[in-house]
């Protein structure tokens, strides 16, 4: 079983990936620790698409269930077409720039240039990488269960919205 948890930064993908992967006893991943390399400076420099495609595969072979948080869109049309089911996270622009600044504060004590005005651009289309339109897209053309929460509900009420549509949808494996 594997399911990707997608959304804008500041949706929560990262927190209900965790919590699903719990849930079902999943390996939870998060794409970010695949596309950014290591460094001192984190999020500065990109991993090689072939690189990053090659240790996620890995990780995926490693872990037959999994919860993957992130957006691959554009990484792989394999890896793309082997989720079991995807959720989209969905919140207001203001709302998640304030988790995403609380995050950037704890994390590091100071924002990242540009980071919020990237983030802030996700509605619009007008940022380079994710948008709502190019997420609207792919996610049209997904052939899995695709799951939308648009709320600021609690995560266990999304964990349990999730595990009701994959029953619904049969995707969930007992």
């Amino acid at each position: 079983m594997r399911i990707l948890v997608t959304g804008a930064a500041g949706s929560g993908t990262s927190t209900l990936a965790r919590a699903l992967a719990d849930v079902l006893d999943a390996r939870s991943l998060e794409l970010d620790d695949f596309y950014w390399l290591p460094d001192a400076q984190p999020y500065s420099r990109k991993r090689g698409a072939e690189a990053r495609l090659a240790l996620l595969n890995g990780a995926l072979q490693a872990a037959p269930r999994a919860v993957l948080a992130g957006s691959p869109m554009g990484w792989d049309t394999v890896l793309e077409a082997s989720f079991d089911a995807v959720v989209f996270l969905y919140l207001p622009t203001p709302i998640r720039l304030a988790r995403l600044e609380a995050r950037e504060l704890q994390r590091g004590g100071t924002l990242r240039p540009g980071f919020l005005d990237w983030a802030a651009a996700y509605d619009t289309g007008l940022a380079e990488g994710r948008s709502l339109a190019r997420h609207e897209a792919w996610l049209a053309a997904q052939r899995c269960l695709v799951l939308r929460i648009g709320s600021e509900a609690a995560v266990a009420t999304h964990v349990a919205t999730v595990l009701q549509g994959l029953r619904d949808g049969n995707c969930l494996l007992d």
